[in-house]
């Protein structure tokens, strides 16, 4: 299965009133593991970041100025991510603001729902998994011990890469550190996830639950004319 882990930065809050995209970062995974292939992109928005924007992702509209515009790049953004699964954290935001660019360049790129097979919100997973719990991707890095101490300010490709990290925590505690391959894909923690993602209790049966449970299945293989159920001392 092909996964395209994915963020993007934008000028402030809002698509509907004219808020535009000027970053995307993303990483590939393939089976869930990283293959080190990249999007990475700078976009000229042709407008200025709103202030509490401007002090999240420090992309300043001169820093900008000189990079491409959004119908430069759409084709091979949308071949980057064709055919594969977005991993997104609070998907609705970047969809939406994907969306209102790709309604830019033209009614023939559709939206990002038809170069997909599908989404998965990684903020909406987290909240299921821990209810009543902080989800934002800094807590999440906490949680999994996901070194983020580069992230001074948001940036698309690096909040991509620590959320690969998160995604992989969060669902199975897998990293993978042998990618062959020169650019490696980011891997911000080598510790064992799977002591925060699994909380094991293990729970004995007492002896008069083991004894309740002999008599049942003798009861079964009475009525059926089928053993069940061997018990461990009787296996070879």
């Amino acid at each position: 299965m092909r996964q395209i882990v994915l963020d993007t930065e934008t000028t402030g809050t809002e698509a509907a009133r004219g808020d535009r995209v000027i970053e995307i970062g993303c990483w590939e995974l393939l089976d869930r593991r990283p293959t080190g292939r990249k999007f990475h992109c700078y976009l000229n928005p042709d407008r200025d970041s709103h202030p509490e924007a401007l002090k999240v992702h420090g992309l300043t509209t001169d820093f900008l100025s000189d990079k491409p515009r959004i119908d430069e790049i759409v084709d091979d953004f949308l071949a980057f991510i064709r055919d594969g699964e977005l991993v997104i954290h609070n998907a609705a935001f970047d969809v939406g603001f994907l969306n209102a660019e790709l309604e830019r360049c033209g009614a023939h790129y559709g939206s990002v729902a038809d170069h997909v097979v599908g989404v998965l919100d990684t903020y909406k997973l987290a909240r299921e998994m821990y209810p009543g719990q902080r989800a934002s991707l800094d807590a999440l890095c906490r949680r999994f011990g996901i070194d983020n101490t580069e992230r001074q300010l948001h940036g698309a490709l690096l909040d991509a890469g620590l959320l690969l990290d998160v995604y992989l925590a969060l669902t199975s505690g897998q990293f993978d550190l042998g990618f062959g391959s020169e650019e490696q894909a980011p891997v911000h923690a080598v510790a064992d996830v799977a002591a925060h993602v699994y909380d094991v209790r293990v729970v004995c049966a007492s002896e008069s639950e083991r004894v309740a449970h002999r008599a049942r299945m003798a009861v079964i293989e009475k009525q059926s004319g089928q053993r069940l159920w061997i018990e461990a001392a009787e296996t070879p």
